[in-house]
């Protein structure tokens, strides 16, 4: 049984959709961030970082969202959430994946954690204020040259559209304007019809 430890509106609920897509057996544990669970002893026991997500398997635990969305493309391939034949393809959908992770999610972090980067609180302001500039730089390239569609990967779904999903997701609060991303806007809709989503998201609340 995989165990996935997750926080609701954070960027686990990529890794939380591919898993409700996937058909895998799996429990879902809450890390109430409120509550700083997430520096309890028993979550730095699953993960040292403090963050999530995180999938404890039978042999160890994964971090980080692109590894753990192509671990659950590749234990469930009947589920078809990656292009597990056509290894140009998958590497396509990883350089994806990495881009989401090392550049847009770190975009978005420097407006809510600029404390990561620097105790000036002066920069930490100059960060916040650059983040509806540098997501906007972001989001319109995947709009104009990577975003295939309907799909991130064309005509097939993957693991990487929870993760853009999600991201996306966090747009209008980072102050873009996505009526100028009609793609990306047409994808999130797509998503959200979806009925894996929808139980992503209903585990999320309760």
């Amino acid at each position: 049984m995989l165990t996935f430890y997750f926080s609701p509106d954070s960027c686990a609920r990529a890794s939380l959709i591919a898993l409700e897509e996937s058909g895998l057996a799996y429990e879902a544990r809450r890390v109430n961030f409120a509550k700083a669970e997430q520096r309890s002893p028993d979550y730095l026991a699953v993960n040292p970082k403090g963050r999530v997500p995180a999938l404890a398997t039978d042999k160890g635990v994964i971090t980080e969202n692109p590894a753990i969305l192509a671990y659950i493309a590749q234990v469930a391939p009947s589920a078809r959430l990656a292009p597990l034949d056509d290894y140009f393809e998958f590497a396509r959908m990883q350089a994806f994946n990495n881009y989401l992770s090392s550049t847009v999610h770190v975009n978005h972090a420097h407006g809510r954690r600029g404390y990561r980067w620097t105790d000036d609180l002066q920069a930490q302001e100059a960060m916040k204020a650059k983040v509806p500039h540098t997501m906007t730089e972001c989001l319109r390239l995947v709009e104009d040259k990577m975003l295939e569609g309907p799909w991130v990967m064309g005509s097939s779904y993957s693991v990487a559209d929870p993760y853009l999903f999600t991201l996306f997701g966090w747009a209008e609060g980072d102050g873009v304007d996505i009526a100028g991303l009609p793609k990306l806007a047409d994808h999130h809709a797509r998503m959200l019809e979806r009925p894996a989503v929808q139980r992503a998201l209903a585990k999320e609340v309760g």
